[in-house]
């Protein structure tokens, strides 16, 4: 359901206050944690219960030992498909279409002059709020509103771990004019586990067969160049 109340304002900064939300927290975040919560108030492009939200997030960031929210982070992005920030995974999986759709989304970035980095893929929703950043705020609200069932999706499955980070898809769904609503979400098994190779031919073992093959002694042979007589 569309938000009625949603405003047709620029939110360039929140767009980019919340890109940076979405990256690893590193100590740079950290230490800018109190500006990013200026920045947010002072734009008011988003609801001011919302942007207390993120404001108690970038607290919470600045306070807890650097190893927690580090570790957070990963376990929370990079070890479940339901809350994963890269949104193609939500879309093609592993599919063959994936590629060319990344390939696509390059070259809409650099079109607008956007250069990724080598670490970047250009699904990772903290690099789309990047890109939409440089737009135009009804283009920017159409192309976040393009994604809202990816967003509420994973809105839904952080709402559903308890993770505070929910409020942040909360904000994008608010800025793409749409509301905050929770969706149902199927458990799923940790990336690590879903992606990983089995073992080709069981190991090498002997399993599967009807029975060992007997030991065989190893006999050297010399050969003939080295003189050696038999």
């Amino acid at each position: 359901m569309k938000n009625p109340f949603a405003a047709e304002r620029p939110a360039s900064h929140t767009l980019r206050v919340l890109a940076r939300l979405l990256s690893y927290p590193d100590a740079v975040l950290r230490e800018h944690a109190a500006d990013m919560a200026r920045v947010l108030a002072a734009e008011g492009a988003l609801s001011p219960a919302r942007a207390g939200e993120l404001g108690q997030l970038l607290l919470r960031l600045a306070r807890r030992p650097a190893l927690a929210v580090e570790a957070e982070f990963v376990e929370l992005f990079d070890r479940g498909r339901s809350t994963s920030l890269h949104l193609f995974e939500h879309v093609h999986g592993d599919s063959r279409e994936r590629g060319p759709a990344m390939i696509d989304l390059v070259r809409t970035y650099e079109q607008a002059g956007l250069l990724l980095r080598e670490d970047e893929l250009p699904d990772h929703l903290g690099v789309l709020l990047e890109y939409a950043s440089t737009q135009p705020p009804a283009q920017a609200r159409a192309l976040l509103a393009e994604t809202a069932h990816i967003l509420r999706a994973i809105f839904s499955a952080l709402l559903q771990k308890g993770s505070p980070y929910a409020s942040v898809l909360a904000a994008v769904l608010e800025l793409a004019g749409e509301r905050a609503e929770a969706v149902a979400v199927a458990e799923d098994e940790p990336l690590d586990e879903s992606w990983e190779e089995p073992a080709v031919f069981g190991g090498c073992s002997t399993a599967g067969q009807s029975r060992p093959a007997p030991p065989q002694p190893v006999r050297i042979v010399r050969s003939a160049s080295s003189g050696a007589q038999p």
